[in-house]
């Protein structure tokens, strides 16, 4: 059994909703599972103002995970075109999983949710991809052959998938989405299976 590592930053739940349903996607592929992580909110003054165990949801991400993991689910609400502070601050972090090589051949994937429909989806997943290509990972996307990615009328792109949740967070993730995200968590998860059966052959 190998591990995908589905790693977000959700201020009002609809990022972690969407790492939601990558894992299932991720749990459907037999012979790998999903391991949810999340990282802690940044303070404008740059103090410490976060315990280190979260009240709520999954634990915050250690560089461990990073080492560990197979392959990697990123994703961040979108501020102005660009990943959320909390989740660069991390990513800031890990230099040291770089020296080390801890990622390098190893898939990933980047999904993001916008308040405004065209509020720089594309960018975002962008922003998140281009430190995890530093770290020598392979960035797997959306293909237009999945038939959602053509039919869905609120978030999508190839680059992977997204959520518009509306100025107040008024739309919930539809059916489209949903099943992008579960498909690009299974996409993610056989990519990493065979790579890693690739590696021991």
């Amino acid at each position: 059994m190998i591990e995908v590592l589905v790693l977000y930053y959700s201020r009002h739940g609809a990022t972690a909703q969407l790492a939601r349903e990558i894992a299932q996607g991720i749990d459907s592929v037999k012979g790998v599972s999903a391991r949810i992580r999340t990282v802690p909110a940044v303070s404008a003054n740059t103090e410490a103002t976060e315990s280190d165990i979260p009240e709520q949801g999954p634990p915050y991400a250690e560089p461990g995970d990073l080492k560990e993991c197979a392959g990697l689910a990123m994703g961040s609400p979108t501020r102005f075109g660009n990943m959320a502070a909390p989740m660069k601050y991390f990513l800031d972090g890990t230099v040291g999983a770089w020296l080390a090589g801890d990622l390098i051949n190893k898939p990933f994937c980047v999904f993001t949710s916008t308040g405004s429909l065209h509020g720089g989806q594309e960018t975002t997943l962008t922003s998140m991809a281009l430190p995890l290509i530093h770290h020598g990972m392979l960035w797997l996307g959306i293909p237009y052959s999945e038939q959602a990615l053509n039919d869905t009328r609120t978030g999508g792109t190839p680059y992977g998938v997204t959520h518009w949740a509306g100025g107040q967070g008024q739309h919930p993730i539809s059916e489209h989405e949903k099943t992008l995200a579960r498909v690009q968590g299974a996409r993610l998860a056989k990519a990493a299976l065979a790579l890693q059966l690739m590696d021991k052959s």
